[in-house]
């Protein structure tokens, strides 16, 4: 069976058909997130240390390190992004012992990350373009590690999944012809928005199929691309992800952590609340109130697709008798009932009156 290593200094994740589903967490990506960008500009790494340590704590078997920043004070991402992909890097891997995906469209953040990262990373990625295949597969095979195959080249992003399969044919066939095994290509066949295309959950499937039993790869996708523009995205996402992984499906790149509720959607609803005449107890805090609420959470929590991935992982037996699942889902013991046994109890034998 096909199996991708992927390692930290300490850490091992395998990527594989008869293997755990693989969720590399997307959280520490600037893209779209204003808020991070300026910090990463003015040095402030306290937001990547946050998104770090949630993810892993969500679930996360990887952590994809993407230092994509476009300075307003130097434009030039072949020059701010090289050291900056280094210092998230270091100070990622310091933090926790999770293997890393180094995630850069700059060949030289690419390297710098690959230089930096202990134990074998995940690359991310390669197309089937031209000018990217002879830029990114020397660094595969010179650092010895796995490669996140992107399904489009010179012309593009077709609709047409027969020609996203071609493509990642070639990136394999590419890849060997540097020595690099199909065992060390993720191939990602691009996920359309369902919402602009009916048949974008069927094409994946099929898609995913063809490149488990074909090619003999392992496979990725930015799962949340399957419900963007829609109403309700998580539940898209819960039901996609078990299915694609139903298909053969063996990794994703996703947001593990489900966020926290605003103190903005806090006062919203407790000015709902009182206007309808409930009265709340005296003191009760945030977090009892949310979830009283069934607002979510005022901390960073496993999201529902995580619970939708261990279940799916449960059911095709690569959660054997259950482990993973009642680990996530056992209530956590209350305040000074750490330790006891069975029944709330303390250990040890009880004794007769």
């Amino acid at each position: 069976m096909t199996r991708t290593v992927v390692e930290s200094k300490t850490k091992t994740a395998i990527l594989g058909f008869d293997e755990p589903f693989c969720v590399i967490g997307e959280r520490i990506n600037p893209t779209g997130r204003k808020k991070l960008a300026a910090e990463l500009e003015a040095g402030d790494f306290s937001t990547v240390e946050k998104d770090a340590i949630a993810q892993v704590a969500a679930g996360a078997t990887i952590l994809d390190i993407n230092a994509g920043v476009v300075y307003n004070s130097n434009p030039n991402p072949n020059e701010t992004e090289p050291p900056l992909m280094t210092k998230i890097v270091e100070l990622v891997q310091g933090l926790v012992d999770t293997p890393l995906c180094i995630d850069s469209s700059v060949p030289a953040a690419l390297e710098a990350g690959l230089a930096a990262a202990e134990g074998r990373p995940l690359l991310n990625s390669v197309t089937g373009e031209e000018d990217r295949l002879e830029l990114v597969l020397p660094l595969v095979k010179k650092y010895n590690v796995p490669v996140v195959a992107i399904s489009n080249d010179d012309t593009g992003i077709s609709e047409d999944p027969d020609v996203r399969f071609e493509v990642a044919r070639k990136i394999v066939q590419r890849a060997a012809d540097f020595g690099i095994p199909a065992h060390d290509i993720v191939v990602d066949p691009l996920v359309m928005p369902i919402g602009a295309m009916g048949t974008a959950g069927l094409q994946v499937f099929a898609l995913v199929r063809r490149l488990r039993e074909e090619l003999g790869v392992n496979t990725t996708c930015g799962a949340s691309n399957i419900s963007f523009g829609l109403p309700n995205r998580h539940g898209i996402n819960n039901a996609f992800l078990p299915m694609a992984m139903g298909a053969g499906m063996t990794s994703a790149i996703m947001n593990p952590v489900a966020l926290p509720v605003t103190q903005k959607a806090i006062a919203a609803k407790k000015e709902e609340v009182a206007a309808s005449g409930i009265v709340l107890p005296e003191g009760m805090d945030d977090e009892t109130f949310v979830q009283l609420f069934g607002l979510g959470s005022t901390k960073p929590r496993a999201g529902k697709e995580m619970e939708a991935i261990r279940a799916a992982n449960f059911l095709t037996n690569n959660d054997p008798h259950g482990g993973e699942w009642i680990k996530a889902n056992k209530a956590p013991p209350k305040e000074g009932e750490e330790g006891r046994g069975r029944g709330g109890r303390s250990g040890g034998r009880r004794r007769r009156a």
